[in-house]
């Protein structure tokens, strides 16, 4: 619901920079973004033109890791010989050389690439980051759903957390495994974990909600419940600058679009038939999705609504916006006449 809109609020002076890694009370975060956007860490979404592009804008790509460490690493240092910002993730199995790879290719921040995050296997992997690059390589965990989990990753000493398991548009994992929660309230959960945490230590823990967003107003709620920045998958796979292919079905444009967790992506780490994992199922699917042009255009009318909605709020900053926003429970009829309805449209 909007709040007092006064006369300084206008999009021209929102700022949506916002910290990307944990930072002390009093302090600034050592990695901050300039717009509240990363690229998911997957083979359709973040390759080397749309992490350049990204991180143009003010956002920062997520290099995917399900392929060789060497081919992770040339894309990595290809990017930073750009003059770019980029991320890129790791697994719990062969993170040591992974990790040591992506550091010499000079990443700017790592993540830990998994559907469950509050396991003994990511702290493992954090402490590796800690013991071998103390706090100079910041690395973020997750996913995770829960206050438990959020303070177990905290402890472990990540530099941000990822919320959410099974709200991704190409996902089936609560479909295929009973796991995972809504985002909406996952994502309040863990906020409520985050200022708790922040009020008792000092140490600010951003949270990045992963999942379950599709358009500008999915965005504008996860930044009003309280998530410090969105990775986004189908959003940005449908953009010039994603990593997959641009096909023509029936005289209309689209891209392909297909989850980590699909056959295509054959993702040995983690759906291996030899491995140790057992595991011979999938929990994403193979897709297509309308094609949506460039990453600048679609991009700017999405910050666009957001500003727009900020100053409606009264917020004119991100912690504001957060602090100041009013949320309420809506039915379906509420959603129903927030859309055009009752009239008949004109063939466009």
């Amino acid at each position: 619901m909007p709040n007092l809109t006064r006369r300084d609020c206008m999009p021209q002076n929102v700022s949506l920079s916002t910290p990307l890694v944990k930072f002390r009370r009093g302090e600034k975060a050592a990695i901050e973004i300039g717009l509240p956007f990363v690229s998911a860490m997957m083979q359709s979404v973040s390759g080397e033109k749309m992490a350049v592009a990204l991180s143009d804008l003010g956002g920062v790509s997520f290099i995917y890791c399900s392929q060789t460490i060497e081919d992770q690493a040339k894309m990595v240092a290809s990017i930073k010989k750009q003059g770019a910002i980029v991320g890129a993730g790791v697994n719990t199995r062969d993170y040591e050389q992974r990790i040591w790879a992506l550091v010499n290719a000079g990443v700017d921040v790592l993540c830990i690439d998994s559907s469950d995050g509050f396991s003994e296997w990511q702290s493992d992997v954090i402490a590796f980051v800690r013991k071998n690059f103390g706090d100079k390589v910041k690395i973020g965990a997750g996913n995770v759903v829960e206050a438990e989990g959020f303070r177990y990753l905290a402890d472990a000493g990540a530099d941000f957390v990822k919320v959410g398991i099974g709200g991704g548009s190409i996902c089936i994992t609560r479909e295929q495994k009973g796991i995972g929660r809504g985002q909406a309230s996952a994502l309040i959960e863990v906020v409520a974990a985050r200022d708790e945490y922040f009020a008792k230590t000092g140490v600010y823990i951003p949270l990045c909600s992963d999942g379950g967003i599709v358009t500008a107003k999915d965005i504008i709620i996860a930044l009003a419940m309280g998530a410090d920045f969105v990775m986004l998958g189908r959003y940005l796979a449908r953009y010039e600058e994603s990593a997959s292919e641009k096909v023509v079905v029936d005289g209309k444009e689209f891209k392909e679009y297909w989850g980590e967790g699909s056959a295509r992506a054959q993702n040995w780490q983690r759906y291996d038939s030899g491995g140790t994992s057992g595991m011979k199922f999938v929990e994403g699917v193979d897709s297509y999705i309308p094609y949506g042009g460039k990453i600048a255009d679609g991009l700017g009318v999405t910050v666009a609504k957001i500003k727009s909605t900020m100053c409606n709020c009264g917020s004119l900053d991100l912690p504001s916006f957060t602090r100041d926003a009013r949320l309420v429970v809506v039915s379906d009829a509420s959603l129903k006449e927030g859309g055009a309805h009752n009239l008949i449209e004109r063939a466009r």
